[in-house]
Formats: structure tokens, sequence, C-alpha cells
């Protein structure tokens, strides 16, 4: 891009995060670059769970609680939106979402964690708390082992690779750029402007915006910004196309549109490792078989890890450098739940709009503290 050809943002991360705040810029008529490193990034948007989750989120935190409710809620209206544009069916479902307990202990947890939630709240969050049988009645296919559940009725899931096609198929409409290959070296900030370096390229914008994941470390500190993140890893397994069985996702099994099951609940402090560990992947699966016996007969047909991105209370981090005028951090890990008020009212605060009173608390200086907790 010479700098002629200045955009009004770039947004630097092409995972689902980026490419929805680029998305909502564009659609807010601002003019966006959005930069992606490669297939060499750590792409936690291309190994997720693909759920949109309320239950349990937000937990001593009600911002974050009621920034997931916002999000869940405008999903819809954004799903249709981004199909409408694109032609791209994301497989939203939103029937409610089970957590499924194989221990009375397990199921009271549940209890305390929701009911806490739901009393630090001034907005409904409905849930219910239910036994075996009547788990079984809207679940069916359980195993003797499940307790109960936690039912959301909030609670859905999405295709994640169609939400990333999509969103960089309608960003490319609305007359965005996605440049590829680009892992960047060096922002400066001259003049009320941003010159971005990469390793092939140069590129220039009034404003910039960080949403590169577990890249957010290195960058945040080049526009006076702090963002101590670190990777989280998940491993997932796939079965073989199934009937349709299973109708509410879950927390640790859900069906995808295609008829795959995916099975997936680690989560493993081993650095930037990525692959897959099979003593996990033997717990994952064995866990997923006794809510679900009907899948000891299946075939697993792919199995990987990704890394989250997380931060040392698991809240996210959304801030405005004061040093650098129209420079913003934005990480989270929940980037699908999120997805729908990232591209809304999170993208208008990026262009020049009001910051969303829920997300005012998550500044990286709040972590000081976490992390002195964490270390005594």
């Amino acid at each position: 891009m010479s700098m002629a050809d200045e955009a009004d943002v770039i947004v630097i991360g092409g995972g689902i995060v980026g490419a929805s705040l680029a998305y909502g810029l564009a659609r807010r008529g601002r003019s966006v670059c959005l930069l992606d490193e490669g297939d060499d990034a750590f792409r936690a948007a291309r190994g997720n769970f693909g759920l949109v989750w309320v239950q349990g989120k937000g937990a001593g935190t009600p911002q974050y609680a009621r920034w997931t409710l916002r999000s869940a809620a405008a999903w819809p209206a954004f799903a249709s939106e981004l199909t409408a544009e694109t032609g791209i069916d994301l497989e939203l479902s939103q029937p409610g979402g089970f957590h499924l307990c194989l221990s009375d202990a397990e199921l009271a947890g549940r209890q305390v964690l929701l009911s806490g939630l739901r009393d630090s709240l001034d907005v409904d969050y409905p849930f219910e708390l239910l036994d075996h049988s009547a788990t079984a009645r809207l679940c069916p296919h359980i195993g003797r082992d499940v307790v109960g559940a936690s039912f959301g009725q909030l609670d859905g899931h999405v295709s994640p690779l169609r939400l990333l096609r999509a969103l960089l198929q309608a960003l490319s409409q609305r007359g965005g750029r996605l440049a590829t290959g680009q892992k960047v070296t060096a922002i400066a900030h001259r003049a009320g402007a941003f010159d971005v370096t990469t390793e092939s390229g140069r590129f220039g914008a009034a404003r910039v915006v960080l949403a590169a994941g577990l890249g957010n470390r290195e960058l945040a500190p080049m526009v006076g910004l702090e963002a101590p993140v670190v990777p989280n890893r998940g491993e997932i397994l796939v079965s073989e196309r199934l009937q349709p069985f299973l109708h509410h996702p879950t927390a640790h099994v859900r069906q995808t549109g295609e008829g795959g099951v995916q099975l997936g609940d680690s989560k493993e402090d081993v650095g930037y490792d990525d692959r897959t560990a099979r003593a996990e992947l033997a717990r994952i699966a064995s866990r997923a078989v006794r809510m679900f016996p009907l899948l000891g007969r299946v075939n697993v047909v792919r199995a990987w890890g990704a890394l989250r991105v997380m931060t040392a209370d698991g809240l996210p981090i959304y801030e405005a450098s004061t040093s650098h005028p129209g420079a913003f951090v934005v990480t989270c890990h929940s980037g699908i739940t999120l997805a729908a008020v990232h591209a809304d009212a999170l993208a208008q605060w990026l262009g020049g709009g009001t910051q969303p009173a829920e997300i005012a608390p998550f500044l990286a200086a709040r972590l000081e503290h976490v992390q002195a907790t964490h270390s005594h």
C-alpha cells in the first residue's frame, strides 16, 4: 500500500477477532486494511469449538457477563446480515446448551456458580439445573454416568470456519482490503498517523487496532500499551459424520452442521506447543463416551491442538492508547461468542464513537494486581 492509498484504520490480526472488527468498521463506512500474518501464526480462529456461550461467563465480573449477554442476543441479526451479504450459511443455532455433569459435586458447583452470576446481575440470566431424567428428555442419548446438567437457554453454536470466511468476504465486498503474509515488525506514530512496517511492505492509517491474539504481547508496547497474554492449549477430536443425534450443543461435545462430532474440554499450560498429546486426547474421548456411550463405536477422523489467548484473570483487554492516540488493543479468548458485539458496539468505538460501558474495566493495568496475587 503506498502512502497515497492510506486506510482510515489498519487492523492487525486476521482471525475471528480481527475480522469481526474490520468488518464492523467497514460496514460503518471506514476504509479498512486487515493485515494477516499468514499460516505461520498460531491460529485460534481455526482451532476453536464454535460455541456461542453465555452460561458461566462473567462469574465475579458482572460487566463481562453483560457484555456476553449483549453479544449472544445480537447474534441472530448478525448472522442473518452476513448470510444476506455473502450467501454463506453460518450454521448458527441457539437452542440452549448443556453443561453435562458426571458427579453430584460437579452439579452442585454449577448451581453455586450460576446462581451467584444471576444474583450479581440486574438483567435476566436464564438457566435451569436438571437431574438425569430431565436432562435425558431433552438430550436422550446421554449415558448413565450423567447425573444432571445445567441448561442455559441462551447458549448455542456456529461454524467458526464459515464465520471467518463470511467476515472476510463481506469485508472485501464493502471495500476493505485483506493483506496476507504480513508479519508486523514495527509501528511508528507520526503527525497523528500510523506507519506500520511488515516483513514485506509498509501500510499507513489514521488508526490502528491490535487484534493479533498472542502476537499482541509484542505489538502492544509499540503503541504505548500492554497485552500480557499467555497461551493455553485446547485439544479437539472430530468424529466421522453421524446421523443427527445431538440437537443442543454441550460444553464438551457438539455435533456440527455437517454431522461430525467435536469433542474437547482441555485447558493445558504448555507454552507455545500446539501439538496434540495422546494422553489428553484419551481423557477427552473417555469423558465424551461416558456422556454419550454411542460415541464409543464411531471413528475419529481428525484431532488438533490450538492455543487460546488468555490473560491472568481470563478476561479481555480493551484499551485505547494515551501516548499514541488512535491506537487500540483488543484481546480476548471468546472471539466467537463476542463476534456480534465486536462487529457492532466495539467497532463503533474503535472508529471514533462512544466506548461501551461494559468494557470500561478491562484495562491491562488490572492484571498487575492479579499476577501479583497469583505469585503469592
